[in-house]
This record gives structure tokens, sequence and C-alpha cells, in this order.
């Protein structure tokens, strides 16, 4: 393991020579996680690996990997340059850093995973990120995945219970990726002026001077203004399929729960919840409608063992000593539950709707009502934010805590 530093640069703009040996050591191709922490338990710093020399790389690296040590990486200096820029470029409160496997601030929840990364950079609030001390100090957070293809409930579900649970004392942690990350984001987001920072952590698949989706960089910049946007890998790096499934371990290392809010049977967020449940984590799950693709992966998880939530409380019970914390940070805050309240009238048309995806012609033959009057009436419904207009002609009602 290296040794602890507070001295490692993070957000003045400069690279000291401990900082450049970082960058080498993960830039040199073929050196993967496992070579690059036993380099660094044999030397001690990244530094200390290019002091060891070639005979002491084979006593933990390949001859391949060797050879590859041994040569500056391609464009290293490009990089070095690039960083550097990056780490001088604050913007609105916004600060840039890099956290190195050892440092005093990198997260202790990440070293207690089996695959921890080497290197975090990070962006966020200048006071979360100046101070020496871990920026993420307690222990209370739950990663919400799902569905890129959610159901208008899914999304529902997804940001009330996110919104809830940061009121609630608890950091909201996804992947910034369309559908249920996204929803989660900014029902974490709703809840930052009563809650304690960070609100909600992206973790993402690409170099932090990108944004996937691009769609997402507004959304990325708010996170950054109340929470934290990590990745692990170098500027510069786009969008590669395979680094998803890479970042989700660092999604459920950073939590003491998963939420799954919806997902297919294939699904990268099965990846996170099998990760977080061979790290020791809990995995909970929203169950949906037995016709709906996005729940079955869910339904999969239940059947496993995971724990079935319908309200925050749920959540809280499972995850020991949250309760008096969440209590205390949340005051008054009321219950959010994903299932239907029972003490309002219901709508006619909402009940022959059900709760899975129906289309008009099968609400004629359940209501006896005309087309015409089906449609006016689901307008209706549609702009108090009880229905939902899907493609293909579909309709879904919406449940709302």
């Amino acid at each position: 393991m290296a040794q602890e530093t507070t001295d490692f640069p993070r957000h003045d703009g400069r690279l000291d020579d401990e900082a450049a040996a970082w960058l080498r050591l993960l830039l040199t191709p073929g050196v993967g996680r496992t070579t690059a922490r036993k380099l660094l338990a044999r030397a001690g710093s990244a530094q200390g690996i290019w002091e060891l020399g070639p005979g002491a790389w084979r006593e933990c690296a390949t001859e391949a990997q060797v050879r590859a040590l041994a040569v500056l990486p391609d464009r290293w200096q490009q990089q070095l340059e690039a960083t550097a820029q990056w780490l001088a470029q604050p913007a609105q409160g916004i600060v840039h850093a890099m956290v190195p496997l050892g440092h005093v601030q990198y997260p202790d929840a990440l070293l207690q995973t089996q695959d921890p990364p080497l290197l975090l950079y990070v962006q966020g609030p200048a006071q979360l990120l100046a101070a020496q001390a871990p920026w993420f100090p307690f222990p209370h957070a739950l990663a919400v995945v799902g569905s890129r293809s959610p159901s208008a409930q899914g999304l529902v579900n997804a940001r009330q219970m996110a919104e809830a649970l940061a009121s609630r004392g608890l950091c909201i942690v996804s992947g910034l990726a369309q559908g249920i990350d996204a929803a989660a984001h900014e029902g974490a987001l709703k809840a930052a002026a009563q809650a304690p920072a960070p609100v909600t952590i992206a973790v993402v698949g690409t170099g932090l001077d990108q944004v996937y989706p691009r769609r997402h960089a507004g959304l990325a910049r708010e996170v950054a203004q109340h929470g934290l946007v990590v990745s692990e890998y170098p500027l510069g790096t786009g969008p590669l399929a395979p680094h998803f499934p890479q970042r989700n371990r660092i999604i459920s290392g950073l939590s003491q729960g998963t939420l799954v809010v919806e997902a297919a049977l294939k699904s990268g967020s099965l990846i996170t919840a099998r990760l977080a449940s061979e790290q020791g984590r809990e995995v909970f799950a929203i169950p949906g409608s037995i016709h709906a693709p996005q729940s079955r992966g869910c339904h999969a998880l239940l059947r496993q063992g995971a724990k079935l939530v319908e309200t925050v409380e749920d959540i809280l019970e499972e995850l020991q000593g949250l309760e008096a914390v969440a209590g205390e940070a949340s005051g008054a805050t009321k219950t959010v539950a994903v299932r239907e309240i029972q003490d309002a009238p219901e709508h006619p048309l909402l009940a022959a709707m059900g709760h899975d995806p129906v289309p008009l012609d099968e609400l004629v033959d359940r209501t006896g009502w005309n087309a015409a009057q089906l449609q006016a009436q689901l307008m209706e419904l549609e702009l108090d934010g009880c229905v939902a207009r899907l493609p293909g002609g579909m309709y879904q009602r919406l449940v709302r805590g």
C-alpha cells in the first residue's frame, strides 16, 4: 500500500515529481491495477517505483510489463500539461483535485473494497476539497441505479426516493447516465438546501474534462456545486464501453447499500448490485409490474434476497445507525412511498388504467367512453402530473408520494 501523503497536488495547478510519477504509472500500457498496487507496496510511493529499477520491478511484474515501465508512455508530457492546466482552472466555486491511493483525502469506504481505484480525479465545491481531511467523512451513502430507458413511474420513484433520502442525511451516489441515474441526482439536488454536503456523487466513466452523455453537462455542473463528480480515468478519456461496468465498483464501493429502481435482466445495474453484495454492502430493489421488462431485474434481485423497498424507512431500518442521524437531519420530513396513497378519492380513469402501460383502445374497452372523451380526460390528468404519455400511443399512471 502506498504511504499516506498530504502534500500531493490537488487544485493548485502544480504537478510535483510524485504526481508526475503517478500519471506515468497509470499511463504505462499493460500495467493494470493489480500490478500497480504491488509496485506501490514494494516502493512505498509512485516516485519510488522509478527509483527501484527493473530488477525490483520483476518481483511484481511480467517481462512485458517491465519493458513497458522502462520507457515513457506515449503522450505522457501532453497529459502532464493537460492535468496541470485542469487543476489550475476552478470555475464558479468548483475546484479540481487529484486524490491518489494513500492520500489523507482518499475515501475510507473504497479502501475496504477488493479493487480500489489507484487515483481519483475529483471536482466539487472548494469547501469540500480544500481541507486536509477526507472529502467523504461519513459512511451514510446509498447508490441509486437503474435502467437507461425507465418507465415514467420509474423516473418518479427515483427522484422521490433520492430527494427523501438526501433530506434524511444520506448522500446519493450514481453514474450520471440517462434515465434512473440522472433522476436520482436530480432528486438529491432538490434537497441540497436542507441537507449536509455532499448530497450526491456522480461516478463517471470518462475523463472529467468530458461529460457523457453531453446533454447532462448542466446536471454535471450542478452535481459539482452541491456534491462531487469523480472518475478514475485520465483527462481526455472518452466514453469507452468497458469503462462503465468498471466504474460501477466505485459507485457501490462508496455506498453502504445499492438501491435498484428499475432494471432489465441484462443490465449494468445488476452488475452494480452484484458488486455491492460482493463488497458486503446491502442490496435493495423496488418491485414493479410483472409485465414490465424494466422490472424483471429487480424481481430477480428480490428472489436472490435483496430487500424489498416501498418506503424510505425500508432502507433506513436496514442501514444500521442511520435512523438517528437521518432523523436529526430531516426534522419532520415526510415518509415517501412508491406505493399508492389510499386516503384520497381516485379518479375513475386512473382506476381503469391500473399501473401498467395501456393503449387508448384498451381504455375504451375498460371504461366504455369514446376516444374523444378519453383523450380529454387523459390530457387533464397529464397536465396534473398523474398520467404520462409513452411512445407508441401508450399511457401510464404515475403514483406520487
